[in-house]
């Protein structure tokens, strides 16, 4: 199963850099076993203000994530996930936010996150963090 994090979602509507803008957008859209984390969902309404002088609207992001709703599975907050994240955080020094995202992927069974924020430390736990922008 896959996850995206929030900045390959937000790179599908900056066209301030078009190519990460079409990576983003092939990679969304190639996606059928995938999962969108409640974590990302918030972020991703959050961050999207950031996109009103080019045009994107709050509105426009909460379209985004029904559509995505629909189309991948969801993965709620529970108190595993919070419980996980703490272990995590531990182990391999990770931010609170990158523990949660983590926790939540092992969760629900993620075994790819996308995501170009950081480095692929917990591949011991069976989660390959890739980095959909990186030179190949």
């Amino acid at each position: 199963m896959n996850a995206v994090d929030t900045n390959v979602l937000l790179y599908v509507h900056d066209y301030r850099d078009p190519a990460k803008q079409a990576t983003a957008k092939a990679l969304v859209n190639s996606l059928t076993d995938a999962v969108l984390l409640w974590q990302v969902a918030c972020e991703y309404v959050a961050a999207s203000r950031k996109f009103a002088p080019l045009g994107y609207s709050g509105d426009k992001a909460w379209q985004d994530i029904h559509k995505l709703r629909g189309l991948w599975a969801t993965q709620l907050p529970t108190w595993e996930v919070l419980e996980r994240a703490e272990e995590l955080m531990r182990r391999y020094s990770l931010s609170s936010w990158d523990a949660l995202l983590v926790a939540a992927c092992l969760e629900v069974g993620v075994t790819r996150l996308y995501t170009e924020d950081f480095d692929d430390s917990v591949r011991a736990e069976g989660l390959a963090v890739i980095n959909p922008f990186a030179a190949p």
